[in-house]
């Protein structure tokens, strides 16, 4: 009971940070911070850079996460860990509603690209870092659940920060997306995945 309403309570955090964050976009008040941040990114932008981030930004592509999910929930099924396959395949399908939703809903337009062509959806809030928070979030739950070595738990987790904040970033240096963007995609992120979690424990009991 205590660990579900800890839960709730991330869960009420993020959401609450993330309206906060959705009134400030709206009105116009991240303009600054969002000018300031994408030119300070790509003051450092550089050919080699460019090349590399344009390969690390797929690690966050929906297309590629279906692909690495549907391995994951394989393994996890034949395993015999289809809790934690339903865990993967809830949480992504929540993400991938929320995603549309919420892009559906705010309608903010994209800013004028670095590299690349401007995609074709919605700027706010971001998909990349929405998906690859709750994609290797969740992969991040489940292999800390399998072991009972804090070191390891602890690597896992630095792991995954560090990748998931890389992605946010490739989208802010390719100009494809807004700093507010992708703090609103990880805010959601967090928001829905303390949601599933929370649930998980109620029906736990």
């Amino acid at each position: 009971m205590r660990k579900q309403s800890y839960f709730l309570l991330v869960a009420a955090i993020a959401a609450a940070l993330f309206c906060g964050l959705a009134v400030a976009v709206g009105t116009n008040r991240v303009a600054r911070f969002d000018s300031a941040v994408r030119m300070d990114l790509h003051s450092v932008a550089s050919p080699p850079l460019t090349l590399l981030v344009e390969k690390a930004t797929y690690l966050g592509a929906l297309g590629v996460l279906a692909l690495l999910g549907a391995v994951a929930v394989a393994v996890l099924i034949r395993a015999r860990r289809r809790d934690a396959a339903l865990f993967l395949i809830v949480t992504m399908s929540g993400a991938l509603a929320l995603e549309n939703g919420l892009k559906f809903a705010f309608q903010r337009a994209r800013p004028p690209p670095f590299f690349g062509t401007e995609p074709m959806t919605y700027s706010f809030p971001s998909g990349h870092a929405l998906f690859s928070v709750c994609f290797y979030g969740a992969l991040a739950i489940t292999a800390s659940r399998s072991t009972p070595s804090i070191a390891i738990k602890t690597g896992i987790w630095i792991a995954t920060i560090f990748l998931v904040l890389a992605i946010g970033a490739t989208r802010i240096y390719l100009g494809v997306h807004y700093p507010s963007d992708v703090l609103g995609g990880y805010l959601v992120a967090m928001a829905w995945i303390a949601t599933v979690l929370s649930a998980e424990r109620r029906l736990a009991q």
